[in-house]
């Protein structure tokens, strides 16, 4: 806060009404409500509960409403607000084969069990703006899709491939009577490097789209060994259920709408592996394929070391990509650059004004000295 200038809270709390006016607008326009954001700006709060690593529709429309639509503002918004909930417990692995299909393409088979479902997709737009919705905005509402039975179920393309043992072995949930090893949480313990999949997964699934998407990018370009096949992209909603001691079994506690996708990639094999494809893989929140799609990419890249390849690009290294992906965290040391700095910029002047005359001296060029013509430090 800019405390140390003179006035400087009441400066902030105008700053304050100001922003609050600027974020109403024109009082002539109807004032935005939460429902028509969620249900017209659906995919920003998509971005903004997967990025804030908070499912909650209703708290998405309302950081992205006080924002006033900076979707990296809304998801700092949703981060802090998330750290002020109590924590009840894990809940179980989802199952994704159960998902309820909106959308289910493969870029590997023409032909799938249960067939390629288009859905709600930009992908075959013509990107035209359309002069319609610039009036009242209103369309023919037309029949409503069908959404698959929560009982069928469509195989995954990997578990295809798996099945001739060309695809290496996912990681499986244990037998009943098993424990499963407990993953770790990256909002609980500091990050520390190496780190094992299930953290490098969950950074991944909260870190910025767009940077994940220029490392993703990158790959494809030829800066890693990843230029993979789409073998499946999935959108739907899946329950979610948690283990109740007291009852000894598990019940649903809601349903979520996911995005997933399966990458597939060659991989050569070694001495004791044999030639078969490997994975990527990615799951956010919300309708974010281009976000899973990238974040398939990144973890790929990412399992240079463990598959034994060579760390040639920036998308390979661990350290270098989860530091950098949090755009929470980027933004906030971006950003601090607009704090009060004057004290430290001072003895920066000083400094190249002190070198500056040695040179002059070392060159044999006289320089009379000069007052400066603007001093911080007496304007202050």
């Amino acid at each position: 806060m800019y405390v140390a200038v003179k006035g400087g809270e009441t400066a902030i709390n105008n700053a304050h009404r100001l922003l609050a006016d600027r974020r109403r607008g024109d009082r002539d326009v109807p004032v935005l409500e939460l429902d028509q954001i969620d249900q017209q700006l659906s995919l920003a709060v998509d971005r903004v509960m997967s990025e804030g690593a908070l499912y909650d529709r209703e708290l998405g429309a309302l950081a992205v409403k006080q924002a006033r639509g900076d979707l990296i503002e809304a998801i700092f918004l949703m981060r802090a607000y998330r750290t002020t909930l109590p924590r009840f417990g894990y809940s179980n692995p989802i199952d994704t084969s159960k998902m309820q299909i909106q959308r289910r393409i493969s870029a590997t088979f023409k032909d799938l069990p249960g067939g390629q479902i288009l859905g709600p997709t930009f992908d075959y737009t013509h990107r035209l703006l359309d002069p319609d919705l610039a009036t009242d905005g209103e369309v023919p509402k037309g029949e409503q899709q069908e959404i698959a039975d929560s009982a069928r179920t469509m195989p995954r393309v990997s578990d295809l491939i798996a099945d001739e043992d060309l695809m290496e072995p996912d990681s499986e949930l244990p037998c009943e009577g098993e424990e499963m090893d407990e993953p770790g949480d990256l909002t609980r313990e500091p990050l520390e490097y190496p780190m094992g999949r299930d953290l490098r997964l969950q950074a991944l699934s909260r870190g910025d789209e767009g940077f994940l998407l220029a490392l993703g990018y990158s790959t494809q370009r030829g800066y890693a060994r990843n230029h993979p096949f789409a073998g499946e992209i999935r959108i739907g909603e899946v329950d979610v259920e948690m283990e109740i001691p007291e009852l000894g079994f598990s019940v649903s506690v809601g349903r979520i709408q996911i995005s997933e996708c399966q990458m597939v990639n060659q991989f050569i094999g070694s001495l004791k592996i044999p030639p078969r494809f490997t994975r990527g893989y990615g799951l956010v929140f919300g309708q974010s394929e281009r976000k899973a799609m990238s974040m398939a990419l990144c973890d790929r890249a990412l399992r240079a070391e463990e598959l034994g390849e060579d760390i040639i690009a920036p998308a390979q290294d661990e350290e270098f990509v989860i530091s950098h992906s949090d755009n929470v965290q980027s933004t906030g040391f971006v950003e601090h650059l607009k704090l009060p700095h004057y004290v430290d910029f001072q003895a920066e002047l000083k400094q190249v004004r002190q070198m500056q005359a040695e040179y002059f001296q070392r060159n044999g060029e006289g320089v009379e000295a000069v007052e400066p013509a603007f001093d911080g430090e007496a304007a202050q």
